[in-house]
């Protein structure tokens, strides 16, 4: 349980981490760097230590190009792009959605049975997000449709791939797959897709120099890059495909709750974004959908109290 909780502890900062980088980097080129930096880590340490790792049966080609596709580009680029407009902290928030959307995939792959006291706790958990997508006064969204701004939409969708990514990662660990393969793979493919789009849409890549001193942006946002790799690519990505052997996706889901709690305290004190009232009932409101949904799951036996 040690893990689990240093695993959301740590992912909580590259939010923070994230909004920082934008600062000198176009999303879509970040993303491309970022990867390509990540995955050459992981496929260069499968190389020389475990070399046989790196080959992948014809039959999981599929698997690996959903990785790809919606394990990093669709899930990293949407959410890098909506993290331009929103907070970091609703950024994070958003993942809270994870667990349902995870239960209405399994519900449909997995038949996993869905009772009264799970759509309740469901629909609690989507209800609760209202709050703060009303409000519109801690971050510059744009051009909004419905209650839903287009960052907001970007972070849905950026949720939805990430969690199929998940659901498919898990699926190749059980098939004997290394989770250092797995996103390795992802990561470095995911991160050459994202450099020939950023071309396409950004243009030529450039740095924004924000101090004036090009030498000292250049070092601290090359810091700030590297510590997001080692944080997001390098550990949470393989402590959370171990932790899949043990925890269903959904428990993993339900634990990372404090999350979006820590990222707005990083938030207000590296970033100085305020935490509005809408913010702390939405966090509220989704714990008790949380929670719901987790007791069902204990009593249904797809999660043990151990866990």
């Amino acid at each position: 349980m040690f893990l689990v909780a240093l695993l959301y502890a740590l992912i909580a900062g590259t939010f923070t981490i994230g909004k920082l980088v934008l600062q000198y980097f176009n999303p879509i080129f970040f993303i491309g760097l970022r990867m390509i930096l990540g995955g050459s880590l992981l496929l260069g340490y499968l190389y020389f230590f475990k070399r046989s790792n790196l080959f992948i049966k014809k039959k999981n080609i599929f698997d690996f190009a959903s990785i790809i596709l919606f394990h990093i580009f669709f899930a990293f680029v949407a959410e890098f792009w909506a993290l331009k407009y929103l907070s970091s902290s609703k950024v994070c928030l958003f993942y809270n959605l994870s667990p349902f959307i995870a239960a209405i995939f399994s519900y449909v792959w997995f038949s996993e049975r869905m009772t009264i006291k799970k759509f309740f706790g469901l629909a609690l958990g989507f209800c609760a997000f209202l709050p703060v997508l009303i409000d519109r006064t801690t971050d510059s969204s744009c051009n909004a449709v419905g209650f839903f701004s287009w960052p907001e939409l970007a972070m849905l969708f950026s949720v939805v791939s990430a969690t199929y990514g998940w659901i498919v990662v898990k699926k190749l660990g059980k098939q004997g797959y290394s989770m250092i393969t797995v996103n390795g793979i992802g990561m470095f493919f995911g991160g050459i897709l994202s450099i020939g789009v950023s071309f396409f849409i950004e243009g030529i890549p450039s740095f924004r120099a924000i101090s004036g001193d090009v030498s000292t942006d250049i070092a601290i946002s090359m810091g700030y890059t590297f510590l997001l790799i080692f944080l997001a690519n390098v550990v949470f990505y393989n402590l959370y495909g171990f932790l899949l052997r043990k925890y269903t996706a959904t428990f993993l889901s339900f634990a990372g709750f404090l999350t979006p709690i820590i990222a707005a305290f990083y938030g207000w004190i590296f970033l100085g974004e305020t935490i509005r009232s809408s913010f702390f009932l939405t966090i509220a409101f989704v714990f008790v959908g949380l929670y719901i949904f987790y007791q069902e799951e204990l009593r249904q036996g797809y999660i043990t109290a151990k866990n």
